[in-house]
């Protein structure tokens, strides 16, 4: 009895200990306002958890690249390797290079994180690239998250220069072969390329400046930037509400889904767990850039067979199908087999990604808000324009390595070579075609299912002898799902807008229609007509069929005319 009633005192104590602690820190923290934060519903789909992934590789980054800097040494002073790799025993060879080889044979454990390093950037660029797919087919860079759109990009452009900048530091054959065809490409700009190429490497090709440089970039100024980067992105996706799929309950206006804590919280912990197991599992078993098979970088020597990982492997492509073109003007000649496929195409390729949102809204004439995600089989043409721009990077991807394979499938190399120029060019229309027509065909037999039912497979007979198939009523999950797709109606005629014209049917029979005056219509409505009607001339047509038609240009409205609830599940 004495002991429950220490035991209670005890706990009296506490609990008046946490209430004067939770006073004193609400008094001068933001405590209570974040209880609605910890109660903010995240959507329940495998889909959203791209995001997570990269968010999750960002960490085993920053945890594994903290370690690799006490041990990593970016000074190209030239020495003698005397360490525990026996085959480069003797050898001159960079600092750099050394502290490499240091890392991997000689420091307990170290193979392991400098692996695990390299895996984690391998798969934090993946996921920022499927993630950004995820975005793109489901329409969530749409108002009002555009610019979390250009948040999302330039961490992938910060990425890549991230990748290479590490890639880049060993100092090894590899690497430096591929700051040799960097060099190339900062000499391919006219006028300024040669004043670019001495500034970034402090002199004449390798220098001692270049890797002392991009070790500040890579473990400094761009980690800097994508930590502030994904802060932003973070907070803007919980202040703008996460996307969600269709559903019953689901609406523009609300977020179904598990509580930000304890539930979205724990099971996030456990994908973080899967993400790091993961990760641990590729760089204790599959080994990644065996440096030391490569040797020390020489000028007058060349990895043959050599790559550049992945992501800037549509590069390599590109610089390998542009013919050698060259123009000399002025005294200056200009290398358009270097300058086009490796200054002007990412340049095009990224302005392009960066304006998508805002040219898709200004040809479409959208300016509602969304928050539900939008199936890609509901926007053909976007849907056919990803597919396309997937199958321009595929194909720049394999002619990156056209002469292994053309070893390796014993044919010749300059018929690969045009046959990758040939697809380049033919691949991606034919794949924008045959997916938008895709895309059609799944919502005609969707709309079909709607208004005939499941097939069942059974077969019975009528009272006039005939057969007739029995079908099932959908369900109404997934009637609401199809019918949940907004059909976007057609842009007014740009000839309307002046309001000069004559109303149909008000026209004076006495006067030739040819000597009526038209307005004059500026060639830019001109064309965003014209581009709004090849946009959604096709996806209009299902409101003949018993779609709703959404007004592209409402504000918050649903397709019925209804206000979207305000409220937050």
């Amino acid at each position: 009895m004495l002991w429950r009633k220490r035991r209670g005192r005890a706990g009296a104590r506490a609990r008046e200990a946490a209430k004067r602690a939770s006073d004193w820190g609400d008094g001068r923290l933001p405590l209570s306002e974040g209880g609605g934060l910890l109660r903010k519903a995240f959507p329940e789909h495998w889909s959203f958890l791209l995001g997570e992934i990269a968010l999750y590789s960002f960490l085993v980054l920053l945890v594994t690249g903290v370690w690799l800097t006490l041990f990593f040494r970016p000074d190209m002073t030239e020495v003698v390797y005397h360490g525990a790799y026996r085959p480069l025993d003797g050898i001159r060879m960079s600092e750099a290079y050394r502290s490499t080889l240091h890392i991997g044979f000689d420091v307990r454990g170290g193979l392991l994180i400098r692996q695990l390093h390299h895996w984690a950037a391998l798969v934090f660029l993946a996921a920022i690239g499927v993630h950004m797919l995820r975005v793109f087919f489901t329409g969530a860079f749409r108002r009002p998250r555009e610019i979390n759109w250009v948040i999302g990009v330039t961490l992938f452009v910060l990425a890549l220069a991230e990748g290479f900048a590490g890639y880049s530091l060993p100092d090894d054959l590899l690497s430096g072969t591929g700051l040799r065809i960097a060099q190339g490409i900062m000499l391919s700009v006219p006028v300024v390329g040669t004043y670019i190429a001495f500034f970034v490497f402090g002199g004449e090709f390798p220098g001692h400046e270049l890797i002392p440089r991009l070790y500040s970039l890579h473990v400094l100024l761009i980690p800097g930037l994508l930590l502030a980067l994904v802060t932003a992105h973070l907070v803007l996706v919980f202040h703008l509400k996460h996307t969600q799929w269709a559903g019953p309950g689901r609406t523009d206006g609300n977020v179904v889904g598990k509580p930000l804590f304890p539930q979205f919280t724990a099971s996030s912990l456990g994908l973080f767990a899967m993400v790091f197991g993961t990760l641990a599992l590729l760089a204790g078993l599959a080994q990644i850039n065996p440096l030391w098979v490569y040797g020390p970088y020489r000028p007058d020597a060349v990895s043959t067979g050599s790559q550049p990982d992945w992501y800037v492997g549509f590069l390599e492509g590109a610089l390998r199908l542009v013919p050698p073109w060259e123009t000399s003007l002025a005294g200056h000649t200009v290398q358009w087999n270097v300058f086009l496929p490796a200054v002007v195409l990412p340049l095009a390729l990224f302005a392009v990604v960066y304006a998508y949102p805002f040219v898709e809204a200004w040809v479409t004439g959208d300016r509602r808000e969304h928050h539900l995600a939008e199936r890609p089989r509901d926007n053909p043409v976007r849907t056919g324009l990803g597919v396309a721009a997937l199958c321009f990077y595929a194909v720049l991807l394999a002619a990156g390595g056209n002469d292994v394979l053309a070893h390796t499938f014993k044919v010749s190399l300059n018929a690969l070579t045009w046959i990758f120029r040939i697809a380049v060019v033919v691949v991606p229309p034919l794949a924008f075609m045959v997916t938008k027509r895709v895309c059609l065909a799944l919502r005609e037999a969707e709309l079909e299912r709607l208004e005939k039912g499941e097939e069942t497979g059974l077969v019975r007979q009528t009272v006039a002898g005939g057969y007739v198939e029995e079908h099932t009523p959908v369900d109404e999950e997934t009637r609401y799902v199809v019918r949940a797709a907004r059909v976007p109606r057609p842009l007014a005629s740009p000839e309307g807008d002046g309001g000069d014209v004559a109303p149909q049917g008000l026209a004076r029979p006495d006067v030739p229609q040819r000597d009526v005056p038209q307005p004059h219509v500026p060639r830019l409505q001109r064309l965003r007509a014209t581009l709004g009607s090849w946009y959604d001339r096709d996806r209009a047509s299902f409101e003949d069929a018993g779609m709703p038609a959404g007004d592209g240009r409402g504000t918050g409205r649903r397709a019925g005319g209804q206000e979207e609830p305000g409220s937050e599940r």
